[in-house]
């Protein structure tokens, strides 16, 4: 950014709690207003940005640009209402209220371009973000947003069956660029996978460029079917280590030994991500959660230093198993329900089952008499 030019503006919609100004006012950037309505991301707009205005109803913005009352932001961003696309919820599309917000924000969006147009300023540079069962969504409601955005007048039909993953559209009055990303490539330890269009009229500037920049971040996820290996070499108790934490469980047990996680519905070894509850529900399951497995040294059976074993001496520490589901609920939530008797049991027979295998590969010392490597035991899919 220019050290001499005027900082960059955003309005943003649907604001939430915004977590866009905590990523971009580091870089310079300055809120000229928000808009939200639901009484608790209100309380704490108000509090962390006191100076900021809260337009409330996102709809009665585009007026009051046109009308001057409002500023034109060089920036709109938001993410408009995601239930009526989701695959979670009923799929109403545009026919749904919250929807339809969706061609309010190509509304709001053409109101900034037309106001800041008029006060000889370049063009607005629009940032939306949603699920991406917009993109199949039955109504095709994402090409009536991108043929709003580009200034056409009809939708636009995607060339197959539905809208991919990436693409661009250059239109008479945008370009736009739209691409599916995925928070586990960003630093954030969660699948989490969103639509994001980038759209401007500027000349300068080809959301291409931004959605699709060659150095940008490349994620490799391993494939799930992907065979699982346990290190040799593991942290020593206190220390923190590729799938573990430091500290201990619980003043009642040992040094830990080693933390590996399961869940997410992989039956074929551990998860290095934590798996994203899904909007169906509380079912505490294997399917939908995260499990923590740990083997802690039993303070009434000592082992040797760094967990190798003394000689003539049996081994005594062996997998602990401790499953805790990774859902988090608010301060004072009432607990959420259990699952079954038989549904408990298999998660926490699978997740032992494991802690055993990663036990015995890790830590077991090799037999100086062995002519053959041992079978390792794996763990079997419930």
């Amino acid at each position: 950014m220019n050290a001499t030019a005027p900082p960059l503006q955003y309005g943003s919609v649907c604001s939430g709690i915004e977590a866009v100004s905590l990523a971009w006012q580091p870089l310079g950037m300055v809120p000229a207003w928000f808009s939200e309505i639901d009484a608790f991301p209100n309380a704490v707009l108000a509090h962390h940005h006191p100076h900021v205005p809260n337009l409330g109803d996102m709809t009665r913005i585009a007026p009051q640009i046109l009308d001057g009352t409002v500023a034109a932001p060089d920036i709109l961003v938001g993410g408009t209402p995601c239930q009526s696309f989701s695959v979670a919820g009923m799929r109403q599309g545009l026919a749904d209220p919250r929807g339809a917000l969706t061609l309010k924000y190509a509304e709001l969006a053409n109101a900034i371009d037309h106001t800041r147009k008029q006060s000889k300023q370049p063009p607005a540079v629009i940032v939306w973000e949603n699920v991406p069962g917009v993109l199949s969504d039955r109504n095709n409601g994402f090409g009536c947003f991108l043929g709003a955005l580009a200034g056409e007048s009809r939708e636009l039909q995607p060339a197959g069956p539905r809208w991919s993953h990436a693409g661009c559209v250059y239109g008479p009055q945008r370009s736009i660029a739209w691409r599916v990303l995925d928070a586990q490539h960003f630093g954030v330890a969660q699948r989490r996978k969103r639509v994001f269009v980038v759209a401007s009229a500027r000349a300068d500037l080809d959301p291409a460029t931004v959605l699709f920049e060659p150095g940008g971040l490349h994620g490799h996820p391993a494939p799930r079917w992907q065979t699982w290996e346990i290190p040799a070499a593991h942290p020593a108790a206190g220390t923190a280590g590729p799938g573990g934490f430091s500290g201990v469980l619980n003043p009642g047990y040992g040094p830990m030994r080693m933390t590996v996680c399961f869940g997410g519905g992989n039956t074929q070894g551990p998860i290095e991500r934590a798996a994203c509850l899904t909007a169906r529900g509380h079912k505490s399951d294997f399917d939908v959660e995260t499990f923590a497995v740990q083997s802690v040294a039993r303070p009434s059976q000592p082992c040797a230093e760094h967990g190798q074993q003394r000689q003539g001496m049996p081994r005594k520490d062996g997998p602990v198993a401790m499953c805790r589901s990774s859902r988090l609920r608010p301060e004072g939530a009432p607990p959420h329900p259990m699952p079954s008797r038989s549904r408990r049991t298999t998660v926490a027979r699978y997740a032992l089952t494991s802690a055993r295998s990663m036990t015995t590969t890790a830590l077991a010392p090799a037999s100086p008499t062995s002519t053959s490597p041992a079978a390792t035991p794996q763990p079997q899919p419930w």
